[in-house]
């Protein structure tokens, strides 16, 4: 009998409880006890829908206060000194010790330098960077962090409710990962690493955990031959790991736990052969992203161990086409029995958590989605058929009924005239021919210095300011029609004036309008432009609190009238100084919204950059000088695979300049990213030909200029000089530090000052506190290298 699960559900609360009680506890407005009782109820709903849905297995262990790969750095005892030092002498809970390695603070004000934070493989998701040493211990068995963790606390409350898988960060993945703080090498540390997860696992089998899976995603990446290696050493012992540590040994010790490893984000590929090899009980892998695998793992692995194959979406709102899912491993199915386990491809996680609630999606189009929620109803579906049984959630009429819906909503997609527009497509062909600018940089920014006159070290900002309660009520208030859209356009304006106020007492140089008509940088466009549908309750969790909620692309793309150009052109009205079109980028959009599976990613973001680029010429047009196209995801739509990356990293760069490439030398592009390895894009950056690149710098010290540097980057560059994810206030001389060891890499001819990412999340006291350090570092810095020129 094939068996369904998943990998991890949405951690955010159907109606984002979790974020509300996570910053009310930051804000001190409840206590630790309070947001407990908040987890224990968003774990305890959770558990209850995937059994109700007549799944075999409930998870535990994929809910996080922060983020998961954090967690486990605390499980492991894995705390750089800094803040294991704070810790120590205050008392801290590992709860409050986490906040100040993921924001550098915790609730009662203590302080510290912030961990790095990046993106989770090629997705939205954000985690942690842990920070391991050469002496690096981990947690012993039998320690309070490994007793107390999460993990642990979740297992033993779900044990109670259904048969319960528990999830674990693997230790090659949670290895590979770290960043190394000195010269060594990370692999040296795995002796300790397995003892720590061996006694993970013992405390596991005493929560009477049958089953655990353990998350490798970095299989599906190129390995080196030496990590590859690791695995099989690593695996040899916490595969088969003894049953306990204590020191008596007996007949009612509970068994060993069984492994489940657990491949996602793409195929095995060439570690095929090793993964299949490992010794566990069970392999997961993804037959969404990497449906040609299927057959060839289920030949190498042995008949013995499970197959979980990762039939349904975990990164997609698609609806699963059930007919065909069970097609494809019926076979399997007849070969493996109670070996073969049907799941999603990765956590959901990534994924919305309920349609239910969604009642102003068009009535065509609806159908043709699953969230979370619906996602468990799928899987318990696929397995019922490939039993022949009934189960929990479906009766044999209601299977019926739930397939004849499934394959309706299939057809209606695929026969629909919503989708296509072939007078679009044959125009972007014609226009994504122009992707040239006509004057090189070298010449352009000779002209753009002259008309701009900015000042040596110019200060700007990436774009949004926060995003006040009164601002967000006023959007709310408009879009359910309680206020006309005159009464609107005053209370924007009113925003615009006070934020270009703000900025010229604080002597800012190139400003921003501070972004109040937009409820994010992605769904503002989405909403404006032909071919994306928006939810009203589509939230997904980015990283902590911080929730984004995801268009989707249903149909080919247009912009039928100008979104920014008002907005902006009043901005640049009340200032003399150079206000910037603030814009979001073709790749950004594409890779932060749920893509068509019907069309290449290519082929839309050629059709949002077509349409972006009318809206450049829009606003140079209305006399605005600097246009600013963020592209904040290009590195994170990299594909695993290096062998894959030169062509994505090819139209990438192309499709900006399709955006950006027909404005007039004077005009200076502005583009933004963050959290990136930038050494693995900076020749795509090269060719994306932007005169301005802002750059996350505050996590990442000097590491980022370095790619710039030795690649002689030729363009103007602002790394960022403070941490905006952070509610600690930067200093003057730290900024002056910072830009004075930058000037080793960038020449300070190029050089811009700015924070490194948008205020959105932040407070106005903060802005401007941080805001006032930035400005007032600038001008020391124009003293003491003009004095030196």
């Amino acid at each position: 009998m094939a068996k369904g699960h998943i990998l991890g559900f949405p951690r955010i609360g159907e109606n984002r409880e979790y974020k509300k009680s996570l910053e009310s506890y930051w804000q001190k407005k409840i206590n630790q006890c309070e947001l407990i009782d908040t987890e224990k109820s968003i774990t305890q709903q959770n558990w209850l829908l995937q059994k109700n849905s007549g799944l075999d297995f409930i998870n535990a262990g994929d809910f996080s206060w922060y983020d998961h790969v954090l967690d486990t750095s605390i499980a492991l005892g894995a705390i750089p000194e800094r803040i294991k030092t704070i810790c120590r002498n205050n008392k801290i809970t590992d709860l409050d010790a986490s906040f100040i390695l993921a924001r550098g603070k915790e609730p009662s004000g203590l302080a510290s330098q912030a961990c790095e934070m990046t993106k989770w493989f090629n997705t939205n998701y954000h985690f942690i960077v842990p920070e391991l040493t050469q002496y690096q211990s981990f947690s012993t068995p039998g320690s309070s962090a490994i007793n107390a963790s999460p993990l642990i606390r979740h297992c033993n409350r779900a044990t109670s409710i259904h048969n319960t898988k528990a999830s674990l960060l693997g230790p090659m993945t949670f290895l590979w990962l770290s960043n190394s703080q000195g010269n060594f090498d990370r692999l040296d540390l795995i002796g300790d690493l397995v003892v720590a997860y061996q006694a993970i696992l013992s405390e596991l089998s005493k929560q009477n955990i049958e089953w655990v899976q353990v998350d490798e995603p970095i299989l599906t990446l190129d390995l080196p031959r030496q990590w590859q290696s690791a695995f099989k050493a690593v695996y040899q012992q916490i595969g088969t790991q003894p049953s306990s540590f204590s020191t008596e040994q007996n007949a009612a010790e509970p068994k060993p736990c069984k492994i489940l490893l657990s491949t996602y984000f793409g195929g095995l590929g060439d570690n095929l052969l090793l993964t299949t090899s490992l010794p566990v009980a069970g392999l997961h892998i993804d037959a969404c992203t990497a449906p040609e695998q299927l057959d060839t793992v289920n030949e190498k692995l042995d008949p013995k161990k499970v197959l979980s194959v990762g039939l349904v979406d975990g990164r997609n709102i698609w609806k699963n086409d059930i007919t065909a899912s069970v097609e494809k491993v019926s076979p399997i199915a007849q070969q493996r029995g109670d070996n073969l386990w049907i799941g999603t491809s990765c956590s959901l996680l990534h994924t919305p958590i309920s349609l239910q609630r969604e009642t102003r999606l068009d009535k065509e189009i609806k159908p043709w989605f699953s969230f979370a929620t619906e996602k468990l109803s799928e899987i318990s579906l696929i397995t019922s058929l490939l039993n022949n049984s009934e189960n929990s959630f479906f009766n044999l009429d209601q299977r019926q009924k739930y397939l004849a819906q499934n394959q309706d909503a299939i057809a209606s997609r695929k026969n629909s005239i919503a989708t296509i527009n072939p007078q679009l497509r044959a125009h972007v062909l014609d226009e994504e021919k122009n992707d040239v600018r006509e004057v090189k940089y070298s010449q352009r920014s000779n002209v753009q210095n002259a008309k701009l006159n900015l000042p040596l070290f110019p200060t700007t900002t990436i774009g949004s300011f926060p995003q006040t309660t009164e601002i967000r009520n006023t959007r709310k208030q408009f879009k359910e029609g309680n206020i006309d859209r005159e009464h609107y356009r005053k209370a924007i304006n009113t925003y615009i004036e006070n934020s270009i106020n703000i900025q010229q007492k604080l002597g800012l140089d190139v400003l921003v309008h501070g972004e109040p008509e937009r409820n994010d940088m992605v769904e503002y466009f989405a909403e404006q432009l032909e071919g994306f549908t928006i939810t009203d309750f589509g939230w997904v969790q980015s990283y902590g609190s911080r929730c984004v909620k995801p268009a989707i692309i249903y149909g080919d793309i247009y912009r039928p009238e100008d979104i920014t150009v008002s907005t902006i052109k009043y901005a640049q009205s009340i200032s003399d100084k150079p206000v910037k079109g603030m814009l979001t980028g073709p790749v950004t959009i594409l890779n932060w919204t749920f893509n068509r599976d019907d069309l290449s990613k290519e082929d839309t973001a050629k059709q949002i950059a077509v349409a972006l680029r009318g809206e450049v010429e829009a606003l140079e047009a209305a006399g605005i000088g600097i246009i600013q196209i963020d592209e904040a995801a290009l590195r994170e739509g990299l594909p695993l695979r290096k062998k894959d990356w030169q062509h994505y990293l090819d139209w990438a760069a192309r499709c900006f300049r399709i955006t950006s490439a027909s404005v007039k030398p004077e005009t200076q592009i502005h583009t933004h990213m963050c959290y990136s390895d930038f050494h693995d894009i900076i020749e795509a950056l090269v060719a994306m030909d932007a005169d301005v690149i802002t750059i996350e710098n505050a996590r990442s010290h000097d590491s980022l200029l370095h790619s710039f540097s030795e690649f002689e980057y030729p363009f103007g560059i602002g790394p960022g000089v403070y941490d905006i994810h952070s509610p600690n206030i930067p200093n003057k001389e730290d900024i002056v530090n910072i830009m004075t060891q930058t000037i080793r890499y960038i020449p300070k001819e190029r050089l811009w000052v700015n924070p490194d990412c948008g205020l959105k999340t932040r407070n106005w006291p903060e802005v401007n506190a941080a805001l006032s350090e930035m400005v007032e570092a600038a001008k020391e810095l124009r003293v003491k290298f003009q004095a030196k020129s």
